[in-house]
C-alpha cells in the first residue's frame, strides 16, 4: 500500500519549498543573506542542502561473479531547514533520500527537533535526531574525516542514527578543559526501530549518555566533527553508555542491551601549516546472549584512522591523504576487518571536497574483497 502520509509530506515540502523561493527572489536586496530570511530581531529561518554521490567499484561484485562492479550511487542527498521563533526557541527539519531499491526512492524525515536553547550550560531537545552517542554517529557522513563510516558502530536508531526522544545537553568549563554532557531518553528497539523484535512489551527506553572533554579548543553545539582542517587545535575523549532493558530476544525470553564507547580525536595543526589528525575508538556491546536480536550485535570493535592535510594550495585545494583500520567481532558472527587508504581534495572544508578510495574488506567466513570508490561532496 502507498504511503500516503509521506507522499503528502512530500507535498508539503515543495510548496514550502516554492514559497521560500519566491521569498528569496523577492527580498534578495534586504531579508535575504547567505540562505537566511531575516523575519525580525529574533525570528529567522534558514535552508541549504547536502549532497554526497560516488562511482563504486567492487571486486568479484558483478553480475558475473568474477569482475568488478560499477556502479554510480547517490549516498545523500538531504534538504536542511532552520529558524528561529524566540530568542531561546529553534527548529530543525532535515530530510535524507532513503534506498528502497527501486528506481523510486523514498525521501524520509531525518532530523524534526524542538530546540529550547537557553545557555552553554543548560538546554532541552525533543523529537528526531541524533542520541548522544559516538563521535563519528554525530560527526554524520557530511563531517567525516573518511569517506565511509568506519565498520563499528551497531546502536540502536530509526534511521540514518537517528531516533525519537529528547535529551538535556550543554558545557561547562574546567580549568582549560572543557566538560561537555549529552544525556536523554529514545525509542530505542521499539516501534519502527530498526531492532524491534516484540520483545519490548512493557514499553521501556533507551536511555543514553555522553560525556566528552577538550583539552584543547572548544567544541561547542551539540553535534562535532571528525576534522576542523586547521581552524581548531583539538584534543578530545569522549565516554558513551546506552542501555535498554528487555530490548531484545522475544517475549518469553527477554534480554538488555547495554552497550559503550570510548574515543579519541586528535587534530593539531603544525609550524608549516599543515594539520595531521589521529582518531580512533573502541565499543563493547553485551546483548545478555539473547538469541533474537533484531540487527544488533554483542561483542566488540574498533576502528583506528590518520590524516595530514597539506598546506600547499594545488589549484583550488588542498590533498589530505589518510588511512583507516577497523575490526567488527560479533560474538556469535563472522570477524570482519576492513581498511581503507583515501585521497581527499579539500576546496571548502566539509562544504567541497572530492575523495578518492581503494580499501579491503575481509570477513572471516567468506572471501576478502577489493574495493574503489570516487565520491564528490557539496553542502551549502
Amino acid at each position: 500500500m502507498k504511503d500516503t502520509s509521506l507522499t503528502g509530506a512530500r507535498t508539503r515540502i515543495t510548496a514550502i519549498s516554492l514559497a521560500l523561493a519566491m521569498t528569496l527572489g523577492m527580498s534578495a536586496g534586504s531579508a535575504f543573506a547567505g540562505g537566511t530570511i531575516k523575519i525580525d530581531d529574533t525570528k529567522w529561518i534558514s535552508i541549504g542542502a547536502g549532497l554526497r554521490t560516488s562511482f563504486n567499484a567492487v571486486e568479484d561484485a558483478a553480475p558475473s561473479g568474477d569482475d568488478y562492479s560499477k556502479d554510480f550511487q547517490l549516498d545523500n542527498i538531504r534538504l536542511y531547514i532552520n529558524g528561529q521563533i524566540h530568542e531561546n526557541i529553534k527548529f530543525t527539519y532535515n530530510t535524507e533520500r532513503q534506498d528502497n531499491g527501486t528506481d523510486d526512492d523514498d525521501i524520509r524525515t531525518l532530523d524534526a527537533i524542538a530546540q529550547f536553547e537557553f545557555n552553554q550550560y543548560f538546554n532541552v531537545w525533543g523529537g528526531r535526531f541524533l542520541p548522544p552517542s559516538d563521535r563519528i554517529n554525530l560527526d554524520g557522513p557530511f563531517y567525516l574525516l573518511s569517506w565511509n563510516f568506519p565498520l563499528v558502530q551497531v546502536y540502536p536508531s530509526i534511521f540514518a542514527g537517528r531516533d525519537d526522544g529528547a535529551a538535556i545537553w550543554g558545557d561547562t568549563s574546567i580549568g582549560d578543559t572543557q566538560f561537555k554532557y549529552q544525556v536523554g531518553a529514545f525509542q530505542g528497539c521499539a516501534d519502527s526501530g530498526f531492532c524491534n523484535t516484540g520483545a519490548n512489551d512493557e514499553d521501556n527506553l533507551l536511555y543514553a549518555g555522553r560525556f566528552t572533554l577538550n583539552f584543547w579548543d572548544s567544541e561547542p553545539g551539540y553535534y562535532n566533527s571528525s576534522t576542523y582542517y586547521g581552524s581548531k587545535d583539538i584534543l578530545s575523549m569522549g565516554l558513551v553508555l546506552q542501555s535498554q532493558s528487555d530490548a531484545v530476544g522475544t517475549v518469553a525470553d527477554q534480554s538488555d542491551f547495554f552497550g559503550w564507547n570510548v574515543d579519541a580525536l586528535m587534530e593539531k595543526k603544525l609550524g608549516n601549516d599543515g594539520v595531521v589528525t589521529l582518531e580512533g575508538a573502541y565499543y563493547d556491546f553485551d546483548l545478555d546472549d539473547a538469541q533474537v536480536t533484531g540487527g544488533l550485535i554483542e561483542g566488540n570493535s574498533y576502528f583506528l584512522q590518520g590524516a595530514y592535510l597539506f598546506p600547499q594550495q594545488f589549484a583550488i585545494g588542498k590533498f589530505q591523504p589518510y588511512l583507516q583500520v577497523s575490526n567488527l567481532d560479533p560474538d556469535n558472527g563472522s570477524e570482519t576487518d576492513r581498511w581503507e587508504a583515501g585521497l581527499n581534495y579539500i576546496i571548502d572544508g566539509h562544504n567541497a571536497r572530492v575523495s578518492a578510495v581503494v580499501g579491503n574488506i575481509d570477513p572471516d567466513d567468506g572471501n576478502d574483497q577489493n574495493f574503489f570508490q570516487l565520491g564528490v561532496q557539496l553542502q551549502i
